[in-house]
């Protein structure tokens, strides 16, 4: 899982970057923040040790903001930082009870999102909380139906493809536990963010230097 998840999000990031004008490089790429949003809550669930979990995201998220501005979004908050919020929003959720005042905390937190703007937005921790709270039964309905609701309000109709991964995830039992069992070393799957995004931007800014 963790090897589908870094493969595609260096995809779309090329694609993003190096081909503009072919979808197919975004179309895969929607593979990506799923898996990282599954691979969150279930670092959640099994981690032993919270604060080092928090700071761990945190730490990744402030190593990867300048090439994230530089190359990617200017002015935006990375997609890391969208995870670390995330994971925080999760353990608020877990210590008050479901009810007005979660639910204004969820509207809250995803308000801000939008705001400051983080990316992927509300988006993103809506679908955390989709792969910690919903059935496996409820998972793919669920995902689509966020999907749907972004579709309408801003016409991000690449991003149903992400619907791809959640299908084998919700229903592929055995199969897809062998897939999630293949990790990457821990070195990589930490690192590997923040890493890609430099050597993006030394490419992208080396090519500015050598372009005639």
């Amino acid at each position: 899982m963790q090897w589908i998840a870094m493969l595609t999000m260096l995809i779309d990031h090329t694609g993003l970057l190096f081909f503009p004008d072919e979808a197919i490089w975004r179309i895969i790429g929607r593979i990506a923040f799923p898996l990282y949003a599954y691979a969150l809550v279930q670092g959640y669930r099994h981690t032993s040790n919270f604060r080092n979990y928090m700071l761990r995201l945190a730490l990744i998220a402030a190593i990867s903001q300048i090439p994230y501005q530089l190359v990617l979004k200017p002015g935006g908050l990375n997609v890391v930082a969208t995870l670390l919020v995330s994971l925080l929003i999760l353990k608020l959720l877990e210590r008050i009870k479901p009810g007005v005042v979660s639910v204004l905390v969820i509207a809250l937190c995803c308000l801000a999102m939008e705001v400051l703007p983080f990316d992927y937005g509300a988006y993103g921790l809506l679908l955390v909380l989709i792969f910690k709270y919903a059935r496996s039964s409820q998972l793919l309905l669920m995902h689509l139906g966020l999907n749907l609701i972004y579709l309408a309000a801003y016409g991000w109709l690449i991003q149903m493809a992400s619907l791809v991964i959640t299908l084998p995830i919700a229903y592929g039992g055995g199969m897809w536990r062998k897939v999630e069992a293949s990790r990457a070393p821990a070195w990589l799957w930490r690192s590997f963010y923040p890493a890609h995004l430099y050597i993006l931007m030394f490419v992208v800014y080396g090519m500015r230097i050598l372009a005639p």
